[in-house]
């Protein structure tokens, strides 16, 4: 049976910019071992699936798989699959504006703004807490940040739907430029349980952002949502009356040939991430059990 499919440039300041994902709208009945031989077969960094709601509250469920396993969240297949089910209207925003998503990490709100090719879709992210500092990196973090200019915040591991170490460069130019060395990236990842560095400088649009996802085999990840909201949390802690204290604009994804445009806002203890998502494909999939 031919089921809807769409492919979706998520987080992208223009067409090709953001990080690609693929969502299946109608994944009812499919298995669990249907769904990660389909996201094995498509090699995105994840692909999606669409089903009913199972918590109440919820108007959709969405589940996340890697090219090798399920994963509880992320932040551009959150984006993307609300993106796709407004697009097939599975769900319509409610009177304020939201839809709620059912994923792993819980039942999440996502703000709606505008429609169309305009339309900004925001998750408000999972709470994040700093749980290691740099001390617990030990010699790992520190052959990973050798010969780097820090910035004013220290280097951290923060946790919040997913687990990432991230550090202040204390340039723009530096953090564009910089060649790090991914096996050690790897080896903290490895060592600590956490995704890999996400790295970040202060720019005059917000912050300039790359992360390095080595912990599941990704060299430089384009558009990171989760990463941003981790960061995001991190710095409103910090800075509560400078000029990221309400918000800013993530600039990421250049070095490897992208340009992804990701808005943070900050209220009160609420970090909310979002971008605009296009639609590339928008088709249907034929795929049979083996």
């Amino acid at each position: 049976m031919s089921i809807r499919y769409k492919q979706l440039d998520v987080f992208a300041a223009r067409h090709g910019g953001g990080n690609p994902l693929g969502v299946v709208v109608d994944a009812q009945g499919w298995s669990d071992a249907r769904m990660q031989r389909f996201a094995h077969w498509t090699n995105l960094v994840e692909t999606t699936f669409l089903l009913p709601p199972e918590a109440a509250g919820a108007d959709y469920r969405a589940r996340i798989f890697t090219p090798s396993k399920e994963i509880p969240f992320a932040g551009h297949p959150t984006i993307g699959s609300a993106h796709a089910a407004l697009d097939a209207g599975r769900v319509r925003p409610n009177a304020d504006g939201i839809v709620w998503q059912e994923c792993g990490a819980g039942v999440l709100p996502i703000r709606v703004e505008g429609d169309g090719p305009d339309r900004e879709l925001f998750v408000q992210a999972p709470k994040a807490r700093v749980v290691r500092d740099a001390g617990c990196g030990g010699e790992t973090l520190s052959a990973v940040l050798y010969g780097v200019h820090l910035g004013a915040l220290p280097p951290v591991c923060v946790e919040g739907g997913r687990r990432w170490w991230v550090a202040e460069f204390a340039d723009e130019a530096a953090l564009r430029a910089w060649h790090p060395d991914h096996a050690a990236i790897r080896a903290l990842a490895l060592a600590t349980d956490t995704l890999g560095l996400c790295v970040f400088a202060r720019s005059p649009g917000g912050l300039a952002v790359r992360a390095f996802p080595a912990g599941v085999g990704i060299v430089e990840d384009p558009a990171s949502g989760a990463a941003n909201g981790l960061i995001a949390a991190y710095v409103a802690l910090h800075d509560t009356s400078g000029t990221l204290s309400r918000g800013y604009v993530v600039s990421q994804g250049r070095e490897v040939g992208h340009d992804a445009r990701i808005i943070i806002r900050i209220e009160g203890t609420d970090v909310w991430v979002g971008g605009r998502t296009n639609t590339i494909v928008d088709g249907v999939v034929d795929w049979r059990d083996a």
